[in-house]
């Protein structure tokens, strides 16, 4: 059996926003159908080969979950990273989400690991940029 990706899927609060701020952020690609607010549904972002991440309102994502409680926004149980090749790569990312109205919660800086900021999305969930050391 081929193996399908792994799909990431996380509560939103409202497609439009969580759209454009993937989209335009951190330039991920939207696939499938468009719905009739011109935004794929379901809303899935191809971030690598293996790997899609899903936005889920936050209604249908309480459904999907069962007797399972939704986190509120600001209360994260994970951080999603995102691989950067340089330094200032991932400045450029940090001003992207920055941009597209992500906020960064620590500026990219050089930390014992490697050069890493961390933002988070218009729903609260927590994302680290990081350039590990060769």
């Amino acid at each position: 059996m081929p193996a399908a990706p792994l799909i990431i899927s996380l509560p939103i609060a409202d497609r439009p926003t969580s759209y454009r701020f993937y989209r335009d952020g951190l330039g991920l690609e939207a696939v499938g159908e468009l719905a009739d607010d011109g935004i794929p549904e379901p809303l899935q972002f191809v971030v690598n080969d293996g790997l899609r991440l899903m936005l889920i309102p936050t209604g249908g994502f309480g459904w999907v979950i069962g007797g399972h409680e939704v986190a509120q926004r600001g209360q994260s149980e994970c951080l999603l990273g995102l691989g950067a090749a340089t330094p200032a790569e991932a400045d450029a990312v940090v001003e992207r989400v920055r941009a597209a109205g992500g906020e960064v919660l620590t500026e990219p800086t050089t930390q014992p690991w490697g050069y890493a900021g961390v933002f988070a999305d218009p729903d609260g969930h927590l994302w680290m940029v990081s350039v590990t050391p060769e």
